[in-house]
């Protein structure tokens, strides 16, 4: 049996855990207003995302294979933001979900390359449009 690192495991517990820290605000204000996804899918998202670019990180010797795995979460998060998407009345419903689904992506993904600063920005933003953009959205009268 292979020996664990210790270290490495606190690495990647803090790496995760950072994830899933900055999804929360996002995670919350979409389950206060019960939007579809919620607090489980966002921040099980953001700490897949994180996950895989660690695993790619500590597996893979150079740049391009990294790049790869990152293009593969980033195709999957649109594969799984368009099934939050739903079509009624001649309207698309979810688009937003699904674009808060990608950006919880990035921040898992920017958290993995310990890029905090532009985890942090996305998190306080994303949170910020959801919360505040539907003060200035048009509301349809139907």
């Amino acid at each position: 049996m292979p020996e664990i690192d210790v270290t490495l495991v606190r690495f990647n517990l803090t790496q995760i855990g950072i994830a899933f820290i900055l999804s929360l605000p996002i995670a919350l204000n979409r389950e206060y207003l019960t939007r579809g996804a919620g607090l489980r899918t966002y921040p099980l998202v953001s700490i897949a995302c994180c996950a895989f670019m660690l695993v790619a990180m500590d597996v893979y010797s150079n740049g391009q294979a990294e790049a790869r795995v990152m293009y593969g979460i980033i195709t999957g998060m649109g594969f799984i933001g368009g099934g939050a998407i739903i079509k009624e009345h001649g309207k698309a419903m979810g688009t937003a979900n699904a674009a808060g689904i990608w950006l919880t992506g990035a921040i898992g993904i920017s958290v993995a390359y310990s890029r905090y600063e532009v985890a942090l920005v996305l998190s306080i933003i994303g949170y910020c449009i959801f919360q505040f953009g539907s003060l200035m959205k048009k509301e349809d009268d139907g």
